[in-house]
């Protein structure tokens, strides 16, 4: 059923874009087929794949939002469901040690990582949905907004560029991730009252 819906949806291109957006950031599976959906309309219309990409933009916030609001209700529950105790408690430790960094590589890599889990932990240990947007929208923006314009400039060769180079992205995001979490280090040690 969920694949039948994912049909549907890319047939109606940039409102498919939005709600196809909006069901995958908040939580419903569609089938996978997101990113490369995006990418080929950029490459068959290119006169509206910026369009799109704000669409999907819009759409990924507002299924984050939908996400993240529910989990400060019953957000505990959930994320004690969906993951062994063991795997749990590591989660738990990733958010309390790097905080809102967890969810800016998942946010901006298109491979596959646990993004919705750690929107779930961030409602659940009452992380300020201000803060949780500033991680999350410049995320999105270069995620999508980069893949619409690898399907401009590489046309067909954009997917092939994506699988060849994915090992390269994941290290530019992990060096972005050690950049702003040295930033953050140093911005505590500045105004921790000791300066440690």
């Amino acid at each position: 059923m969920l694949s039948h819906l994912t049909q549907v949806l890319v047939a109606w291109g940039p409102a498919g874009i939005l709600l196809l957006s909006a069901l995958d950031s908040s939580g419903v599976p569609v089938a996978g087929v997101f990113d490369a959906f995006l990418i080929l309309i950029a490459v068959q219309r290119p006169s509206i794949a910026w369009w799109c990409a704000g669409l999907a933009v819009c759409g990924s916030i507002a299924g984050n939002i939908i996400l993240f609001t529910i989990s400060r209700k019953g957000g505990r529950a959930f994320l004690e469901k969906s993951a062994s105790e063991g795997r749990a408690m590591r989660f738990r430790a990733w958010f309390l040690r790097f905080g809102l960094l967890t969810i800016f590589i998942p946010a901006m890599i298109p491979i596959p990582m646990p993004l919705k889990l750690f929107v779930i932990t961030a409602g659940v240990f009452g992380t300020p949905l201000a803060e949780f947007l500033g991680v999350v929208v410049p995320a999105r923006i270069i995620r999508y907004f980069g893949e619409v314009w690898l399907g401009v400039a590489l046309g067909h060769e954009s997917t092939g560029f994506l699988k060849t180079h994915v090992w390269q992205l994941v290290g530019y995001a992990v060096a972005i991730f050690a950049v702003l979490y040295g930033v953050l280090v140093w911005r505590h040690r500045a105004t921790s009252p000791t300066g440690r």
